[in-house]
C-alpha cells in the first residue's frame, strides 16, 4: 500500500473566490479605455499600506471631454449621472494599470465625487449614483463603498464631475 499525500488545499490568498457579482477581471479590463496620463505633477495612483489612492479623475474619453460646464445650468443631470460613470471607469483603468490587471484588486473602499453646480442645485448624490453603480456593476460586493458627494464651483478643464477612488490590494 503506497502512501501518497493528499492534495494541498488551494491557497484562498493565491486563488481567491470570487465574489459574487464581480465580473472577471479579463473582462473588465476588455472594457477600460487606455489608462489616463496625469495632467500636471502627479502619479495616477499611490499605493500606501495596502491602500491604492486613485488620483481624481474627469470624464474624459480617449482625450476628450464631450461636455463642459456646471450640472444643473450647462449640464443635465442625467447627462452628469453618465459622466461620472466615464470618470469611474478611468479610475478603474489608473487601477488596472498600477496593478498590471484586476487580479489584485481587493475591493472598493471609498468613492469621493465631486459636481460642478451652483448654489441651488441639490441632486449630488443621485449624480454620484453613476460612478457607484457602475463600480457595482464590474466588482459585486467587492465594488461596494463609502462615498461622498460635494458641489463644487469649477473642475479642471471646466469638468461637471471628477471622482477620486480609494481601493484596497488583496
Amino acid at each position: 500500500m503506497s502512501s501518497t499525500p493528499a492534495p494541498a488545499a488551494p491557497d484562498p490568498a493565491q486563488d481567491p473566490a470570487p465574489t459574487p457579482g464581480r465580473m472577471d477581471p479579463e473582462r473588465i479590463a476588455a472594457l477600460l479605455p487606455p489608462a489616463p496620463q496625469p495632467a500636471a505633477n502627479y502619479v495616477p495612483v499611490r499605493e500606501f499600506g495596502g491602500a491604492l489612492h486613485v488620483a481624481g479623475q474627469t470624464p474624459h474619453v480617449e482625450g476628450v471631454l464631450r461636455l463642459r460646464g456646471r450640472v444643473g445650468v450647462e449640464v443635465t443631470p442625467a447627462d452628469a449621472r453618465e459622466l461620472a460613470r466615464d470618470a469611474a471607469l478611468n479610475a478603474v483603468s489608473a487601477l488596472n494599470a498600477h496593478l498590471g490587471g484586476l487580479a489584485e484588486l481587493g475591493g472598493i473602499v471609498s468613492l469621493t465625487v465631486f459636481v460642478a453646480c451652483g448654489p441651488e442645485f441639490g441632486q449630488h448624490p443621485w449624480v454620484a449614483d453613476g460612478a457607484s453603480e457602475l463600480l457595482v456593476e464590474l466588482f459585486g460586493d467587492d465594488g461596494r463603498h463609502a462615498r461622498a458627494a460635494v458641489g463644487v464651483s469649477s473642475l479642471p478643464d471646466g469638468a461637471p464631475v471628477e471622482v477620486s477612488v480609494v481601493a484596497a490590494r488583496r
